[in-house]
């Protein structure tokens, strides 16, 4: 006979910013339902009415202290469209330089300060290799969990040569950038990510050079290089993988299985005249859709962008594109898990229907041969998710850390490619009209729509990776991505369930927790406590 449903209310979840709640309802120790909560109304669409088309670049990089650098690079591009600019080839570089090294400096950052704190739990004692991450891994403490969090804000010194600081720069404007980097800048900007590589990225989190790493391109190829010498094994990376198998942790968080990413770095030579329709041709890092049921591969369109607002607190039509909402907000959020329960919107795909954003999505999507020919491919992470059966925290976080020798790489190319004498902005002529830009945040796929008339913002939109992630049900009653993959969850103590945690912080939700655990049968109060 079935054991009694058991309801968990853990609020929030996060470690960071924002509030994320999590329902859970648990028997015989697993997740068999869950809800996902955004409790915290933000309203920068409502902000932005009625302002001067260029306020978006100043007010949207305050929407997260984590990845301004990706809204403003959002902002930016959205108003290039609407406007018809032209941006230098330079501009093009000092924005995707701008993102990447944001980027960069969010991998140790959520690693060790986030993510592998978990690992340090109680429930892991008995792992073989508890003790070794009690040591590299405790909050404060350990060994490497103090490496990373500081040099964690080395890459971001780059990006206050461009924009002269950093978080909330505004240095990306409409026809180009508002700098123009010298060969000192250059120089100094390259000894940043030397040192970063020397004594971070080779030394701890993948135990070897680049230029090794970059050798494994399928699945046998890493189990090879994770056995070839004690170093690989030992590595920050090696360790994760190894004691992410021993607890399990490749058994859960599955999810629906249909991943999204707006691909993102557009070709210095090829967006100088950047368009909606002409954005996915000009992309290094691919656009996509993937269904891992399906094993099918397609590009990612706007066009299909709808948003659902039955079960969020809006009072306005849902299922439609963003250039056709507008955002009215609920006067009384009153939580109703049968209605309506978070400020986040249910976004899908007008074909595909719910879809995960995050570095799993860019890294299985990179392994598909839809797009251009010189687009980047990379099949490891695909090959991965094909021979282990599909998506898992494992993986969610393992596709994070094998992104950032890509990200790394890039970096060196953009410095690579500036021509200091070249032109880094063109005065663009401002027109009414409507706009989108988009990129991958590192937390996933990130836009803003917007639309002028008679030179003042009519329309705002914005759709950030946690929207994806973490909306409620859809219209036809469909979870969204974080709920769908809470479900199976195995729940050790309902006191105490790191589980839901592990889930979630695999999605590195921007959603900044005390748990009330109640018995769904007598409404008694188990356990209160915080999870951050």
């Amino acid at each position: 006979m079935p054991s009694a449903v058991q309801t968990l209310d853990i609020s929030p979840v996060g470690r960071v910013e924002g509030d994320l709640d999590v329902r859970v309802n648990i028997q015989d120790g697993v997740v068999v339902d869950a809800w996902t909560q955004a409790e915290l109304f933000r309203g920068f669409e409502v902000i932005l009415r009625d302002k001067d088309p260029q306020a978006g670049l100043v007010v949207t990089p305050r929407a997260c202290g984590i990845c301004g650098a990706s809204h403003l690079t959002c902002a930016a591009w959205a108003l290039d469209t609407a406007w018809q600019t032209e941006v230098p080839r330079n501009a093009i570089l000092a924005r995707n330089l701008g993102q990447l090294v944001e980027s960069l400096q969010s991998l140790p950052r959520h690693h060790y300060g986030l993510f592998m704190i978990d690992y340090t739990h109680k429930n892991y004692s008995k792992s073989k290799y508890y003790e070794e991450a009690v040591k590299r891994w405790a909050p404060f403490t350990g060994s490497n969990y103090e490496i990373g969090v500081t040099i964690s804000g080395k890459p971001v010194e780059i990006y206050a040569l461009l924009g002269g600081q950093w978080p909330h720069s505004s240095y990306m404007v409409p026809g180009g950038v508002m700098c123009a980097p010298t060969l000192t800048d250059v120089t100094r900007a390259w000894s940043i990510l030397e040192y970063f590589r020397r004594d971070w990225m080779e030394k701890i989190w993948l135990g070897c050079s680049l230029e090794r790493y970059e050798e494994i391109k399928s699945y046998d190829d890493f189990m090879a290089w994770l056995d070839e010498k004690p170093e690989h094994a030992n590595s920050d990376l090696g360790m994760f993988w190894r004691m992410s198998l021993d607890c399990g942790m490749d058994k859960f968080g599955k999810g629906h299985e249909k991943f999204v990413s707006w691909g993102y770095l557009p070709h210095e030579d090829k967006y100088q005249k950047p368009t909606i329709d002409g954005r996915n041709a000009a992309l290094i890092m691919k656009s996509g859709v993937y269904d891992g049921n399906a094993d099918s591969f397609k590009l990612m369109d706007q066009k299909h962008t709808r948003e659902d607002t039955m079960r969020s607190w809006y009072d306005e039509p849902g299922g439609v594109h963003p250039f056709d909402r507008k955002t009215v907000p609920t006067q009384k959020n009153t939580i109703n898990m049968d209605g309506q329960y978070s400020w986040s919107t249910a976004v899908r795909h007008d074909e595909s229907g719910r879809l995960e954003a995050g570095p799993l999505s860019r890294q299985l999507i990179a392994g598909g041969t839809h797009g251009e020919a010189w687009q980047h491919f990379d099949p490891l992470v695909l090959d991965m998710h094909r021979k282990l059966g599909g998506a898992s925290v494992m993986l969610r976080h393992f596709a994070r850390m094998h992104e950032g020798v890509k990200l790394y790489r890039q970096a060196e190319r953009a410095l690579r490619e500036f021509r200091l004498n070249d032109p880094w902005y063109i005065k663009p002529t401002e027109r009414d009209g409507r706009g989108w830009g988009a990129t991958e945040a590192i937390r996933g796929a990130l836009c803003h729509w917007i639309e002028v008339k008679d030179g003042k913002i009519k329309n705002y939109q914005i759709i950030a990776p946690t929207t994806w992630n973490v909306g409620p049900r859809s219209a036809d009653g469909v979870r969204g991505p974080m709920e769908q993959a809470l479900i199976g969850s195995p729940i050790r103590d309902p006191h105490d369930p790191v589980e839901v945690g592990h889930v979630c912080r695999s999605y590195d939700s921007c959603l900044v927790c005390t748990v009330h655990a109640h018995d769904a049968k007598t409404g008694e109060e188990l356990a209160r406590f915080r999870t951050a």
